[in-house]
C-alpha cells in the first residue's frame, strides 16, 4: 500500500453508515458532527455510485447537529438533545440513528447516553460510533447494521424456517447493489424461500424487524459483513453462510444448488429455467461475439466483493484471458486470506499506482519488430481507470466505485439476468466504437 491515498475509492466510516441508513425504509439518520460534514459525504456517494441520489430525509436533507466552535469547546450533548427532539417532532420514522463524526468523538460527547435517555422514554433512538478513525465506509456498513440488528432489535421467539437475510452488498459503494439484491431475491423466492434484502424498493421496516427470526444469513462477500454475521449468530442464534455473489449461469447454478441443499429444497427446475433463459438470449448474440472474434485480454479493478465473481465471469463465461485483477479495498492482514482462490489478486488503491502497475507489468510496443503486446485489452474497473484505458487504446467499462460516467437505476450483474446484463454492457462498449 502506498504512503498516501490518491483519489480514494471510499470515504470514512460515517459515510458508509449514512449510505446504509439512507437506503433503509423508515430509518432516519441524525448526523452528529461538524457543520457540512454530512452533506459532503452524502454527495460523494450520491454521484460516485452511478448517480444513486438520496431518499427520504437522507443525503443533504439528513438532520444534523452542525457542530461548530461553541460545541467543540463546551460539548455538544445539549445541541444533540435539541436536534433529536426536533427530528422526532418533524420527521416520520420508525427508527432514528445518531451517527457520530470525528469532532464529536474527539471531544468525548456521550452520544449513546443521550440516545439512551430518549429510548427510556419510548422513542426509537439509537447511537452508533462512526468517526473516520474507526475505518473506511466498509467498516461503517458493518457498524450501522450491527447497531440495528445486534444492539437494538430483540431476539425472536421462534425462527421462520424459510426466511433468509442477505448481507455483504454495501449501498452505494457497491454501485449495483439494488439490481443485484433484487435478482438474488428473485432467485431465492423462486425455490421457495422468503428473503430480507433490506435495501430494495419492495422492502419495508417490517423486513428489518423480522431479521432476528431468519434461519440463515447469507453473506455475499468474503470480507464485508462476515464479522456482522458472526455477532448476529452470537446474539440471535442464526447461522451464516459466506459465499461469492453469483454472476452468470455457472456461478448461479452452484449458488442455487448449495442453498437448496441447506434447506432441503429442489432447485433443478429453477436452474433449468435460468439456463434456458440465459442461453436463449446469449446464443443469439454468439454470431456477433464469435464471428468478429471479440476475444480480449482483461484487467479487472474492483472491490473485494466483486473481484472473484467478475474475474470468473470474464474468464469462464467469455473465455477472455485475465491478465491482472486488482482489489482496491484496504484490507487488514486478517482479511487478506479470505481472497485466496484460483485467481491471484493484487492489492492496490491509488489510481496512479494501478495505472503504473498495468503499464510496467505489460509494456507497450515501442516499434519493436517482434513484440507480444497486451492487445486487444479491456479494463473493467471504475471511472478512474478510464484515462488509463484511453492512453493504452483499450476498451473500458465502469463497474466499481466510483462510477460517474454512467447512470445506474436498477441495473445489476448478479444471477442469470445479471450475467446477460454484464455481457450486454461489455460487448455493447465494443459495438459503440463502430461507425
Amino acid at each position: 500500500m502506498p504512503d498516501f491515498l490518491e483519489r480514494p475509492r471510499t470515504a470514512c466510516a460515517l459515510a458508509g453508515a449514512l449510505s446504509v441508513i439512507g437506503n433503509l425504509p423508515d430509518v432516519i439518520p441524525i448526523v452528529h458532527t461538524s457543520l457540512g460534514c454530512g452533506g459532503n459525504l452524502a454527495n460523494s456517494v450520491a454521484f460516485g455510485s452511478g448517480y444513486l441520489g438520496s431518499g427520504y430525509c437522507s443525503g443533504g436533507a439528513a438532520p444534523s447537529t452542525g457542530v461548530t466552535e461553541t460545541e467543540i469547546v463546551f460539548g455538544g450533548v445539549d445541541r444533540l438533545d435539541e436536534q433529536i427532539r426536533n427530528t422526532l417532532e418533524l420527521i416520520d420514522g420508525k427508527l432514528f440513528i445518531v451517527a457520530t463524526g470525528c469532532v464529536t468523538e474527539m471531544i468525548g460527547d456521550d452520544t449513546a447516553g443521550v440516545a439512551g435517555r430518549f429510548r427510556e422514554k419510548g422513542f426509537p433512538v439509537i447511537a452508533i460510533s462512526t468517526p473516520s478513525f474507526k475505518g473506511d465506509s466498509s467498516h461503517g456498513y458493518d457498524i450501522a447494521l450491527d447497531g440495528i440488528f445486534n444492539n437494538y432489535l430483540p431476539k425472536a421467539e421462534e425462527k421462520n424456517p424459510k426466511l433468509v437475510n442477505i448481507f455483504g452488498l454495501m449501498p452505494g459503494y457497491d454501485p449495483f447493489f439494488r439490481g443485484d439484491l433484487e435478482e438474488i431475491e428473485r432467485l431465492l423466492t423462486g425455490i421457495g424461500l422468503e428473503v430480507n434484502t433490506f435495501f430494495t424498493p419492495s422492502q419495508t421496516f417490517e423486513n428489518l424487524a423480522s431479521a432476528p427470526s431468519a434461519s440463515l444469513n447469507i453473506v455475499l462477500s468474503r470480507v464485508w459483513g462476515v464479522e456482522l454475521a458472526k455477532r448476529f449468530e452470537e446474539r440471535h442464534g442464526t447461522p451464516y453462510w459466506v459465499t461469492d455473489l453469483p454472476i452468470g449461469p455457472d456461478a448461479t447454478d452452484k449458488f442455487l444448488s448449495e442453498i437448496a441443499s441447506r434447506f432441503g429444497l429442489d432447485a433443478s427446475k429453477a436452474i433449468e429455467k435460468g439456463n434456458h433463459e440465459f442461453y436463449s438470449y446469449f446464443g443469439r448474440s454468439a454470431d456477433a461475439f464469435c464471428d468478429q472474434d471479440l476475444k480480449y485480454y482483461a484487467v479487472t479493478v474492483t472491490n473485494s466483493t466483486y473481484a472473484i465473481p467478475l474475474a470468473r465471469f470474464v474468464s469462464t463465461e467469455l473465455g477472455w484471458v485475465l491478465v491482472d485483477s486488482f482489489v482496491t479495498d484496504q484490507l487488514s492482514e486478517e482479511q487478506k486470506p479470505a481472497l485466496e482462490s484460483e485467481i491471484k489478486f493484487k492489492l492496490a488503491t491509488g489510481t496512479q499506482e494501478i495505472a503504473r502497475a498495468i503499464n510496467t507489468g505489460h509494456p507497450r510496443n515501442r516499434g519493436q519488430r517482434y513484440f507480444d503486446e497486451l492487445s486487444p485489452l479491456y479494463i473493467i474497473g471504475s471511472t478512474l481507470e478510464k484515462r488509463t484505458a484511453i492512453a493504452r487504446g483499450a476498451k473500458h467499462l465502469s463497474v466499481s466505485f466510483p462510477v460517474y460516467d454512467r447512470l445506474i437505476a436498477d441495473r445489476g450483474y448478479a444471477g442469470y439476468r445479471g450475467g446477460l446484463h454484464l455481457f450486454e454492457d461489455l460487448i455493447g462498449q465494443l459495438m459503440s466504437m463502430k461507425s
